[in-house]
């Protein structure tokens, strides 16, 4: 019944999603400008607040909004005017345009153009011979009506006037109410999630804002760029360009490529010969590098939050659903919709397919790579650890964690025996390159021979170390012993199989001081309990530490029934049983048949 009602929800959710956008595609004419409106709103609120706080409310709006519709206005009739003179000049440049192409010609004479070209005739001749020839075509002209008809040019500008006017409309208003709207999207979504809906407002204000206010720094410093590199390399009507450039590049992806091809198109025409032209896409190539590599990633890298993939697949739905205003769109409504991935309950699945943060964590990724039999990779992600973090603690964040994971989803029968086996196999050859590269990236200096007032060689600490549950509680146990490589201690691995009793008379005849049990969650520690029990009967004076090693998601509360049971310490990292053991031999010691009678 469970597994029926999760397959009813899946398809109960995707028949919404089909809904939803049937009804974004079919009710455009008045979703796109509320869209619009809203983002608008979103970017213009921090300056309508700055404004309100000097010139009141309703002024400061007022100035806001007439400003920055004027300059959109302005900017876009003086390019409209600039065209049409543009248009207006190209006679002028047909001497220089039919030369290139004579050139262009003359480059294909004799060789693999001049052959396709005269593939393609014949191809067309051929064609042409076998069509019939058909008699001239009757044409029906109608009688043109005098009337209203003088004003069908105005058709074409009446309609973005008033979704341009609806625009500026809802803005005004929005800014008016915006603490009203507020207030009611908070009531809609009741008092319950006060803290989650106020996060999303707040998350996605910020990084609409700081997302668009940088893209437009990135876009006017560029635009200043392309308008002087152009002014100077003779291409006519450089603002023009400068200012078409800078506003194209707000279009993801596309707005670069015909921002630079519309110069580089007249540069053709306009200048003569070749070398000016290849100067202009230089000049392109130059800009979009740097602007990319150094403006982008200084100013606002990661602003949006998306990932390159997720938007440039969200740049193909928006555009297909809504046209060259969705193209527009694209970017600050997937922002919008991973802040809403990010704090809906729900909504996960938007957030991990969208985010720009890692979909593993670095110990999943690791995990899943040695599910993979990919030691390659596997390897490549202790390596890129150890370069970056402290490289000690690449045990406790990839190494251990996958031996918990691998004994967990045995435990839960995810993970076969013979699965389980191969996985540890792995971790095996790994585990050794790890301690290559460690002692390879990070050199340690070869500690003293003696200790400060004890003549004679520095005697190291000897522990005894037992895996609880087998291979790989050993293996762990191996990781310790390479974790205090450097420090003066001896970790002997007990890898025979021993009862209780047996591993007493074992511990017993070593005279050691310091015993180690491995027993790695999610294990149950009811066997490492009985062995500390009977242990601690026999030896009072010994010291018992239980490393319960694995990641923060696996602590139970098995450390206070140890200690209980006799532990002396109980470590959950491979850390803190460095840290221990580092404590211990710092003592003042004498030689090793002593050691034990000294430390206790």
């Amino acid at each position: 019944m469970d597994s029926t009602s999760q397959f009813f929800r899946a398809w109960v959710t995707f028949a919404g999603c089909v809904l939803v956008i049937v009804v974004l595609y079919w009710a455009q004419a008045v979703v796109v400008p509320v869209a619009l409106a809203v983002l608008l709103t979103f970017v213009l609120t921090p300056p309508v607040s700055w404004l309100e706080r000097r010139v009141g409310r309703v002024p400061g709006i007022l100035i806001a909004v007439s400003l920055v519709f004027m300059v959109l206005g302005l900017a876009g009739w003086g390019v409209a005017r600039q065209i049409n003179n543009l248009a207006d000049d190209l006679p002028r440049y047909r001497v220089n345009i039919l030369a290139k192409i004579a050139d262009v010609r003359g480059a294909g004479k004799g060789g693999s153009v001049e052959k396709l070209q005269d593939t393609i005739e014949d191809i067309k001749a051929g064609l042409g011979q076998e069509e019939t020839t058909a008699g001239r075509p009757l044409v029906v002209s109608a009688e043109r009506v005098t009337g209203f008809s003088s004003f069908t040019w105005l058709g074409p500008i009446l309609g973005p006037l008033g979704t341009a006017g609806l625009v500026l409309a809802m803005v005004i208003f929005m800014l008016l109410e915006r603490r009203d709207l507020r207030d009611r999207m908070i009531g809609l979504f009741g008092y319950g999630r006060l803290t989650i809906t106020t996060k999303a407002f707040d998350e996605a204000g910020t990084r609409v804002s700081r997302q668009l206010l940088m893209q437009s720094l990135v876009n006017l410093v560029y635009g200043i760029a392309a308008g002087l590199g152009l002014y100077f390399l003779g291409v006519p009507y450089p603002l023009v360009w400068a200012t078409l450039g800078a506003a194209l590049r707000f279009i993801p992806y596309v707005g670069p490529v015909l921002g630079a091809g519309a110069p580089i198109l007249v540069s053709l025409a306009a200048l003569q010969g070749w070398t000016g032209p290849l100067w202009v896409v230089a000049l392109f190539v130059v800009l979009e590098l740097f602007t990319n590599l150094v403006l982008e990633t200084v100013l606002y890298a990661g602003a949006a939050g998306v990932s390159q993939v997720a938007l440039l697949i969200s740049v193909a739905f928006w555009t297909w659903l809504w046209g060259p205003l969705g193209l527009l769109m694209a970017t600050p409504l997937t922002v919008c919709l991973v802040v809403l991935g990010k704090h809906v309950p729900g909504l996960e699945f938007v957030g991990m397919l969208m985010a720009d943060t890692p979909a593993l964590a670095p110990e999943y990724g690791y995990y899943q790579r040695l599910l993979a039999r990919d030691q390659s990779e596997a390897a490549d992600l202790i390596e890129r650890h150890i370069k970056t973090e402290l490289p000690r603690t690449v045990y406790d964040a990839l190494l251990l964690p996958a031996l918990n994971y691998a004994e967990r989803d045995r435990l839960e029968q995810r993970l076969s025996p013979y699965e389980e086996t191969a996985v540890i196999d792995a971790k095996r050859e790994l585990l050794s390159d790890a301690a290559d590269s460690i002692r390879r990236l990070h050199p340690q200096p070869s500690p003293p021979d003696e200790e400060p007032g004890v003549s004679g060689p520095r005697a190291p600490l000897r522990m005894l170390s037992y895996a609880v549950n087998g291979v790989g509680d050993e293996l762990a146990l191996g990781m310790l012993a390479q974790v205090v490589d450097d420090l003066p201690i001896d970790v002997d691995i007990i890898r025979t199989r021993l009862s209780a009793a047996e591993l007493v008379s074992f511990v017993q005849a070593q005279g050691v001081s310091i015993v180690c049990l491995a027993d790695l969650p999610p294990s149950p520690p009811s066997k490492a309990r009985y062995i500390v029990r009977r242990l601690r009967a026999a030896l009072p004076d010994l010291r018992i530490l239980v490393g319960r090693w694995g990641p923060p998601a696996m602590v139970d509360e098995s450390a206070e029934m140890l200690r209980e049971a006799g532990a002396t310490v109980v470590a959950a990292t491979l850390v803190d049983t460095r840290t221990y053991l580092g404590g211990l031999v710092e003592l003042p010691r004498v030689p090793l048949r002593l050691v034990g009678d000294a430390i206790a």
